[in-house]
């Protein structure tokens, strides 16, 4: 059963980068077909994704977030990492690292995915 964990600061000054990572154990990142994604939860809003790595390595993004993104990993880690940067008071969230089978439709299909971390809230603020 694979497992994902969050982690990083949980207090990030405006204007920073924000950087959390996911760690991942019981299943390979580069292996059995999977995207590794980064999705958030503001206060009182629905979920949002952010990004994702493919075992492959390709990186997408969403078009909202794309000029601030960057997702990338460390294989002999099996981890992956979300930095964010030039953050602001609205990129406080929950963030949560997420597997998604090759098989779904839409990387924003959030219903699909199969396997999530349990979050970690990260505020923004002076």
């Amino acid at each position: 059963q694979v497992q994902l964990q969050e982690s990083g600061p949980v207090l990030v000054q405006p204007s920073q980068t924000l950087s959390l990572t996911c760690t991942v154990s019981g299943g390979s990142i580069t292996t059995g077909y999977y995207y590794w994604s980064w999705i958030r939860q503001p206060p009182g809003k629905g979920r949002q994704w952010i990004g994702t790595i493919a075992y492959s390595g390709t990186d997408y993004y969403s078009p909202d977030l794309i000029s601030r993104t960057s997702i990338s990993r460390d294989t002999s880690r099996n981890q992956y990492t979300l930095q964010l940067s030039s953050v602001t008071p609205e990129d406080t969230a929950v963030y949560y690292c997420a597997r998604a089978p090759i098989t779904i439709a839409a990387l924003d299909r959030l219903e699909d995915y199969d396997s999530w971390g349990q979050g970690t809230q990260v505020t923004v603020s002076s």
